[in-house]
């Protein structure tokens, strides 16, 4: 009974902004297609035309016939499907299972569906806290080019160190590494700008190291594993196992998971990285400063951060509930702290505040 999307405007935040604060439901739009919406949404330079000055376009409301006819057609075409689907899901495990006995484990690194219990895993309440910052770009970059590793590597090593932090003021210890899901795209066309065209990465995060260089090396030794078994098992194979939940049944499954979930087996943490728009948008001939964007807190897992690259920022935003931190700015400050810790280690200067953004709230304000 819900709308899939809404809208809200803010007014009266320091030095006369406001904010823009949008909801779409997932069903719509992945990251990758937000972005692309986004970027059409904002009078980006160079357009060539207004889409607002397009005539309107009729669209007819499908009857409860034809909705059911399209309905049927799916079906019949997810049923022939299937059996290809299992003979690529089969034939993806086979590559996968050989390429784990090639490889030598890794003491540091966290063993697929072996998440540990944290501060952060536990039934989520229906209250959702919210939190901010924003690191310069350029200095993201050349930490990233220092260490010879690639964005991503960096962004999660922030998060490592971050979630280090964390871990120690509110369970006392972090002496295990974590699972984080990080979500992916399989299709970045810059012309989508609706579905859902995504897979997810599960990525050991080596809390549990001190130095701060050698989770960025942990950091990056796990990601190339989990990307090499994203590839062996099949890009697109998660998405299309998605399809054949029966929608009847799963809505009330997730409700169940969501109020009964104390412990999620698959994931401590969501991470999610999206690259931006390079341009600096304007809405109404107003500059957009900065873009913030969260996606959903899992059953059993509370932290949910993802990080936009726009213009000349990397903004981060952590999604938790009411329950896990005193204050959710805890967080982002965390965040702040690992990304000073790394440039200190890599001889770098401390992170510079960004200008173009609004000052970020410090935790306990």
């Amino acid at each position: 009974t819900r709308p899939l999307w809404e809208f809200h405007f803010a007014e009266g935040m320091a030095d006369d902004r406001f904010a823009l604060i949008g909801k779409v439901h997932h069903t719509l739009a992945d990251g990758v297609a937000s972005a692309n919406l986004l970027a059409r949404l904002m009078d980006l330079a160079g357009a060539e035309q207004d889409e607002r000055d397009e005539p309107p376009q009729a669209c007819e409301e499908p009857s409860a016939a034809k909705l059911l006819w399209e309905a049927q057609l799916d079906h019949f075409q997810n049923m022939a499907e299937m059996p290809r689907l299992a003979a690529d899901a089969a034939r993806g495990v086979a590559r996968l299972r050989r390429r784990s006995r090639q490889r030598q484990g890794h003491p540091d690194l966290a063993k697929p569906f072996n998440a540990p219990p944290t501060f952060l895993n536990h039934v989520v309440s229906p209250v959702r806290t919210f939190a901010t910052a924003t690191l310069s770009l350029a200095e993201v970059k050349e930490t990233s080019k220092s260490l010879g590793v690639t964005f991503n590597d960096i962004v999660l090593a922030i998060a490592a160190g971050g979630l280090r932090e964390l871990l120690l003021r509110y369970d006392g210890r972090a002496d295990r590494p974590i699972l984080a899901t990080v979500p992916i795209s399989t299709d970045r066309s810059a012309e989508r700008i609706t579905g859902n065209e995504i897979g997810g990465l599960m990525v050991s995060v080596p809390v549990h190291i001190d130095d701060p260089l050698q989770r960025v090396k942990l950091t990056s030794l796990s990601t190339t594993r989990a990307k090499e078994n994203n590839d062996l098992l099949g890009p697109t194979l998660q998405g299309r196992v998605l399809e054949y939940l029966p929608p009847p049944l799963a809505p009330a499954l997730f409700r169940v998971q969501s109020k009964h979930a104390d412990h999620n087996r698959l994931m401590n943490v969501a991470i999610s990285n999206v690259p931006g728009p390079r341009q600096r948008g304007h809405i109404g001939g107003a500059p957009v400063s900065e873009i913030y964007s969260v996606g959903v807190l899992s059953a059993g897992s509370a932290f949910n951060m993802t990080v936009w690259s726009y213009v000349d920022q990397v903004d981060i935003a952590v999604l938790s509930d009411d329950l896990t931190f005193a204050d959710p700015h805890e967080a982002t400050d965390a965040m702040v702290h690992a990304f000073d810790e790394l440039r200190q280690a890599c001889g770098l200067s401390r992170s510079s505040a960004v200008d173009t953004a609004m000052a970020p709230a410090p935790a306990g304000n």
